[in-house]
């Protein structure tokens, strides 16, 4: 599991292959990742949006961003949480995505919560070192 903590609110991360939604063959490979983002602070927050910065094994990037994650824009009150699951496709075995989400604060308040560089790899090829 990855985690990193910005503003009181702790992002973690937990990535999953998916062997059998993919095609090494056809170069597509198929991660899962589980997403909890918990609201430590005093305030009531919501997910505005999202940014991810997506690098596969041959260095080439993709960026994705839009609002709210999984058709959703939470509400995350104090002491509370909200996980999720998406999924990444690529065409190599290993990648790394990073990002960050767009918040509100209940005062209307934006700011950036940053999550952690996490690595997708094969379970065969061990994970990748991040910078």
């Amino acid at each position: 599991m990855y985690q990193l903590k910005t503003q009181d609110i702790l992002v973690s991360v937990t990535p999953v292959y998916l062997e059998e939604q993919s095609e090494p063959s056809e170069g597509r490979y198929i991660w899962a990742y589980t997403i909890s983002i918990e609201n430590l602070g005093e305030e009531t927050v919501q997910l505005v949006d999202r940014y991810w910065h997506i690098t596969d094994a041959k260095g080439n990037v993709q960026e994705v961003s839009g609002p709210g994650v999984v058709g959703d824009q939470p509400v995350i009150a104090p002491g509370d949480s909200y996980t999720y699951t998406s999924g990444c496709p690529l065409p190599t075995p290993s990648g790394i995505m990073q990002g960050h989400y767009g918040m509100r604060d209940d005062k209307g308040a934006r700011f950036k919560v940053a999550v952690p560089p996490f690595s997708l790899d094969m379970p065969q090829t061990g994970r990748r070192t991040l910078n």
